[in-house]
C-alpha cells in the first residue's frame, strides 16, 4: 500500500512543482509552446501521457471542454494538478483546451518495448500472504471503482463494510475483472493502464501500461493470461497474468490495411479463446489462449515456382480467426453455452447474432435504439431462455428468445437505461433509468411476468444506476453517481433499503463469486 501511495504522491509533487512558474500573460500565444512549457512534463511531450493522463480527445471524452477549462484553471477534487489560473490567463487556457481536444495527424504507436519500459512490480510473489489478512468471505467481496475522485474500494459483502481504499489510475473503467479463483482482481484505466491487487494481501501487485486508450481487459479462463483491447493505439496486447508483464502485441488490421479500434474483448470460457468486436473493421475475431492451438487459415497464395496455391496460416500463439460481417459490431452479450455472440448493429436498427462456431451472422434481432447488449441478462421465461437488454436512446427493456430471436416484448419504462442486472436466486431484474430527467429512478421488473413490480428514487434528482448482488443474491446494491454519492443496499427480497454507504461517485461494483461462477444477471 505505501509504495502505491508513494507512486502517487509523485504526481502531485511534479504538478507542485510546475505551479511555481512565472504569471506572464500568454494572450495571442500559440498552444503548443504554452503546453510544452506547463504540461509537457507530466502528460509528455507528444500528449501521450507520462505521470499524468494521456490529452487526446478520445481520452477526454467524458470530460467537456467548459469543464476542463474548469479544471485547468481551479484545479479539482478529482485532479492531482495544480490550479493555473494564477499562471496562465484565459486566452492561453482557453487555447491549451482546444489544443488538447485536437486529434493527432495520425494514430500513435505504442509497441512492445514501451509496454516493457512502463511495467512495474510493486509486490513481488514471495511477499503475499499464504491466507487472506481479513475475516471477510473472500468471494463474496466487491471491487468498487470509484470515480469521482480516481480510488477503488473493497467492500465485504456480508458486513458492507470497506476493507481497503486505494488511489487508483486516472479513469479507471469500471469492470473489474478476476483471476479464476477469486483472489485477484484486475482494473484497466482509460489511459491504459492495467494493473494487479491482492485481495487477500490488500497491495497492489503490478501495473503496466499497454496502450495510450484502453477499451476494457479480459481474463483468460485458465488464469494465464490477460487481453486489453485498446483504442489507441489500434491493437490487442496479452499479458502474462502472474506479473503483467507483455507476452504479444497483435495490430488490429484488415487484410486490405485498414486498422481499428476495439470495441470490447471478453473470455469465451468453455471455447479457451478471447472474443473481440471491432469498432472501424466489421469483423469479429477470435483468438485460442491453447498451448498449441489450431493453425489459422488466412488465404491462399500462388507460389509461381510451384505452379500451385498454398495455405497462409497464422500459427500463433493467439492466433486470429477472423468472422467477417456485412456490418460493424460494437459491445456484446455471449450466449449461457458461448455459442453465439449478440451485439447491437451500426445500423441503429437491429441486434446481430454470430456464432462462433460456424462464423457467420446466423440470425438478425429487431432491436432499434440503441440495445446496450454489452449490459444484458439471461434468464428463463414460462422454460424458454431469453435475453434482455436496455436501450441508449429508447425507454424500454426488450425480452428476446434466445432459440427463435424474436423479440416478444418491450417494457416500457421512465427513459434510457444503461444497465440491467440480476441473480439467479431473485425473481427480478433491476434496470436503471440513466439518460433523462427520470434518470433518479430504478425499476424492479418481476421476471415471471415481465412487468415493473415497483420503481425505486433512492436520491431524488442524483442518477441512480448499475445494481449488483451479492453472492447468494439476498442483496442488490445500487450506486448514486454522484461526487455526493453512495452505495445503496437494499434486500433483494422486500425491495427495502438496508443500508447507505458513501462513496465518491461509485461506478462500476462487481461481486467475486458471482464474476467467476459466470452468474447469468451480471456482465462477464
Amino acid at each position: 500500500m505505501r509504495r502505491l501511495e508513494a507512486f502517487f504522491l509523485i504526481l502531485a509533487l511534479a504538478a507542485a512543482f510546475l505551479a511555481a512558474g512565472d504569471t506572464t500573460s500568454f494572450a495571442g500565444q500559440p498552444a503548443e509552446p504554452i503546453y510544452q512549457e506547463h504540461c509537457a512534463t507530466c502528460h509528455g511531450v507528444d500528449r501521450l501521457g507520462g505521470i499524468g493522463p494521456a490529452l487526446l480527445p478520445e481520452n477526454l471524452k467524458r470530460l467537456r471542454k467548459k469543464k476542463a477549462a474548469g479544471v485547468i484553471t481551479n484545479s479539482s477534487p478529482a485532479s492531482q494538478m495544480p490550479a493555473f489560473g494564477q499562471v496562465l490567463d484565459t486566452a492561453a487556457i482557453n487555447g491549451l483546451v482546444d489544443y488538447i481536444y485536437t486529434k493527432l495527424p495520425r494514430v500513435p504507436d505504442w509497441p512492445l518495448e514501451k509496454i516493457r519500459a512502463s511495467h512495474v512490480i510493486h509486490t513481488p510473489p514471495k511477499f503475499l500472504p499464504e491466507k487472506p489478512v481479513h475475516n471477510a468471505d473472500p468471494l463474496n467481496l466487491f471491487t468498487v471503482v470509484e470515480t469521482g475522485d480516481h480510488h477503488v474500494t473493497i467492500l465485504d459483502g456480508d458486513t458492507f463494510e470497506p476493507l481497503w481504499r486505494f488511489p487508483s489510475r486516472f479513469a479507471l473503467h469500471g469492470g473489474a475483472k478476476y483471476s479464476p479463483d477469486g483472489r485477484f482482481v484486475y482494473l484497466a484505466s482509460r489511459d491504459g493502464w492495467v494493473s494487479k491487487y491482492d485481495l487477500w494481501g490488500l497491495v497492489p501487485v503490478a501495473e503496466v501500461r499497454v496502450g495510450i486508450n484502453t477499451r476494457n481487459i479480459a481474463v483468460s479462463g485458465d488464469g494465464r493470461y490477460v487481453m486489453a483491447g485498446n483504442m489507441l493505439p489500434h491493437t490487442l496486447v496479452v499479458l502474462d497474468a502472474g506479473d503483467l508483464s507483455p507476452v504479444k502485441v497483435i495490430p488490429v488490421v484488415d487484410g486490405k490495411g485498414r486498422t481499428s479500434r476495439v470495441s470490447a474483448v471478453y473470455t469465451a470460457y468453455p471455447r479457451n479463446s478471447f472474443v473481440a468486436a471491432l469498432k472501424d473493421i466489421p469483423e469479429v475475431w477470435e483468438m485460442s489462449y491453447e498451448d498449441d492451438p489450431e493453425p489459422v487459415p488466412l488465404g491462399f497464395i500462388h507460389n509461381y515456382r510451384e505452379g500451385q496455391e498454398e495455405g497462409m496460416f497464422d500459427r500463433g500463439p493467439f492466433p486470429v480467426r477472423r468472422i467477417w460481417l456485412d456490418d460493424y459490431l460494437d459491445d456484446f452479450f455471449f450466449s449461457p453455452d458461448y455459442d453465439d455472440i449478440i451485439g447491437a448493429a451500426r445500423n441503429a436498427k437491429n441486434g446481430q447474432v454470430v456464432n462462433l462456431t460456424v462464423r457467420h451472422k446466423i440470425a438478425d434481432i429487431d432491436l432499434s435504439g440503441m440495445p446496450h447488449l454489452g449490459s444484458g441478462i439471461s434468464f428463463r421465461y414460462k422454460g424458454r431462455l431469453m435475453l434482455a437488454t436496455p436501450h441508449l436512446k429508447e425507454n424500454s427493456v426488450s425480452v428476446i428468445d434466445m432459440k427463435t430471436w424474436k423479440t416478444i416484448k418491450r417494457i416500457e419504462t421512465l427513459g434510457p437505461g444503461f444497465f440491467l442486472r440480476s441473480h439467479e436466486n431473485t425473481p427480478y431484474a433491476w434496470v436503471d433509468v440513466f439518460f433523462g430527467k427520470n434518470r433518479d429512478a430504478v425499476h424492479v421488473i418481476d421476471k415471471r411476468t415481465l412487468e415493473i413490480v415497483k420503481t425505486l428514487r433512492p436520491v431524488p434528482g442524483k442518477t441512480a444506476a448499475h445494481v449488483e448482488f451479492t453472492r447468494d443474491g439476498r442483496y442488490a446494491l445500487l450506486s448514486i453517481w454522484d461526487m455526493d454519492g453512495a452505495l445503496v443496499v437494499y434486500d433483494a427480497a422486500t425491495l427495502e433499503e438496508v443500508k447507505r454507504i458513501p462513496m465518491k461517485k461509485p461506478s462500476g461494483k462487481y461481486n467475486v463469486y458471482n464474476k467467476i461462477n459466470l452468474s447469468s444477471g451480471t456482465s462477464h
